[in-house]
């Protein structure tokens, strides 16, 4: 399995490689670049615009602004922002705890909520709570996630139970260590509940709809008829089974972590990465937009690697040559 892991480690060398290349020559073909903003404004002189370009690297072509960020992104420097005129490393540190609190958070609830109603939807088919878990799925898959958001929004707005922006209240830097949690807390439960919902409805029809398949398989048939108790049937055969495909999705859930919540977090006023990338590309902030294609990348990667190894403790019938 080492060998394994070690050789899809150097496999995506290239990949990222590709990657980078592919949206860096995107953000360059998109119409105009960072200076529009100045050119719009005639008391700014061609002079000063030169300079800029020159500052920034505008003037050099797209191959060698390129060539010059990859040189950089192998020190571990992911580029100078224009619009922000800092590091973008110091900048995404400084966002990314946040992003990870919310995604981290949706991506447990939506996974342990969707796990565990779809199994009971599939031992319960085609009864009342079956029916009611099946309104809520299609519910949530039907619903976008930047519509439900406005409406929790509103009803946050309304009733004023919940806090409608932010991550954290005006009075949190004299709160307690007990106190900060707490209000952490609050901020979150509109934002996953946005984020998370979509997902959380998805997995639970997954699960039940894989479950259901194994539990017509002949080996649980098998077992069963041996007089085996149901829970040993269920939770030992079938679902062992019943959660290979659920395993194989958790790769691409991963990479989603860092990049998924772009529109909530602007929603919401959320203080992540979403945020920033959104407000990169409307500048047309470049090395900001690398940074996010690049982890969003590294997050795609690891979460499949990740995924593969768990599938093959999970299914002893896969094996790494």
């Amino acid at each position: 399995m080492l060998k394994y892991i070690a050789r899809r480690l150097i496999i995506a060398i290239p990949e990222l490689f590709v990657i980078s290349f592919l949206v860096f020559m995107i953000m360059w073909a998109a119409p105009g670049d960072f200076l529009d903003q100045y050119r719009m404004d005639p008391s700014v002189s061609p002079e000063f615009l030169q300079a800029l370009s020159k500052e920034y690297g505008l003037d050099k072509p797209p191959l060698v602004q390129y060539g010059l960020w990859l040189k950089n992104l192998i020190k571990g420097d992911f580029g100078y922002s224009f619009y922000y005129r800092r590091p973008v490393s110091s900048m995404i540190w400084e966002r990314v705890f946040a992003t990870i609190i919310l995604s981290f958070v949706s991506f447990i609830v939506s996974w342990v909520l969707g796990i565990i109603l779809g199994v009971f939807s599939a031992l319960k088919k085609y009864s009342f709570w079956d029916k009611l878990l099946t309104v809520i799925a299609f519910s949530g898959i039907a619903i976008p996630g930047f519509f439900l958001a406005l409406l929790l929004l509103y009803w946050a707005a309304k009733t004023g139970w919940f806090p409608i922006a932010g991550m954290v209240s005006i009075e949190h830097s004299n709160m307690t260590a007990w106190e900060k949690f707490k209000d952490i807390s609050w901020h979150l439960v509109l934002p996953t509940i946005a984020l998370g919902f979509g997902g959380f409805a998805g997995l639970m029809r997954y699960m039940r709809g894989s479950l259901l398949d194994v539990l017509n398989e002949d080996y649980v048939i098998f077992a069963r008829a041996k007089g085996l108790p149901e829970k040993l049937v269920i939770y030992k055969h079938a679902m062992r089974n019943a959660i290979n495909p659920m395993i194989t999705f958790l790769g691409y859930s991963i990479s989603s972590l860092l990049g998924g919540s772009v529109i909530i977090e602007n929603i919401f006023a959320w203080p992540g990465m979403g945020r920033l990338v959104y407000q990169a590309l409307i500048q047309q902030d470049i090395y900001v937009v690398m940074a996010s294609a690049v982890i969003s990348a590294v997050m795609l990667i690891l979460g499949n690697l990740v995924a593969d190894v768990l599938l093959a403790l999970v299914d002893p019938r896969v094996r790494f040559e």
